[in-house]
């Protein structure tokens, strides 16, 4: 139960966009169409998940030990661009398909700030490595769903009569305001679910 509640508080109730507004770049810059926000979400998804373990295991099998935890935030880094760079390069070999879908997306992720935030949230938070992974694909998974809900509202409001003043950004801006607000009404829920299941 421990799990769903790390799930669902992640995606809903603490989104990493709309509630701890880590992502905040691609989510504006990248939102304008749904088939973009999707795939920016997908490659966000792998690259987190990825991320997360091999961040988990250099704090708890490198720094630790050698009390260098000091290092942790330049460590996260040069290990997520590393892994970026791995990744586009591995895709580009073994499956040029994906990486032609995933292409764009995977250098914005090496400067995509919710990743170096929620491998460092995953320490702080004192998770174990499958708290961990659980915490880190359901805060991809809440990243995507704020992307593709907000490039679909973004795709609307273009069919809509905007003031000239609110014209572009302005509008982007003041729906992702109503966006957040939205999902502060799932503020509270986390603790009805620990409640529920007696955690």
């Amino acid at each position: 139960m421990e799990y769903i509640l790390i799930f669902i508080t992640a995606i809903f109730v603490n989104n990493i966009v709309l509630s701890q507004f880590l992502g905040i770049c691609p989510f504006l810059g990248v939102s304008k169409k749904v088939s973009t926000a999707s795939g920016m979400g997908a490659a966000v998804t792998f690259v987190l998940v990825l991320a997360t373990i091999v961040t988990y295991l250099i704090q708890h099998y490198v720094l630790n030990p050698n009390g260098l935890q000091y290092l942790q935030t330049i460590a996260f880094i040069l290990v997520i661009a590393a892994l970026v760079q791995m990744v586009e390069i591995i895709l580009k070999k073994v499956s040029p398909s994906l990486y032609q879908a995933l292409g764009v997306f995977l250098p914005l992720i090496t400067t995509n700030c919710c990743i170096l935030g929620v491998a460092i949230l995953v320490i702080q938070k004192d998770y174990d490595l499958l708290q961990g992974i659980v915490y880190a694909a359901s805060t991809a998974l809440g990243f995507a769903l704020a992307m593709v809900v907000f490039a679909g509202l973004r795709e609307q409001l273009q069919f809509s009569k905007v003031p000239k003043p609110f014209d572009g950004m302005p509008i982007a801006l003041i729906t992702a305001g109503l966006l957040a607000m939205a999902f502060m009404g799932f503020s509270g829920v986390d603790g009805g679910l620990s409640r529920l299941f007696g955690l």
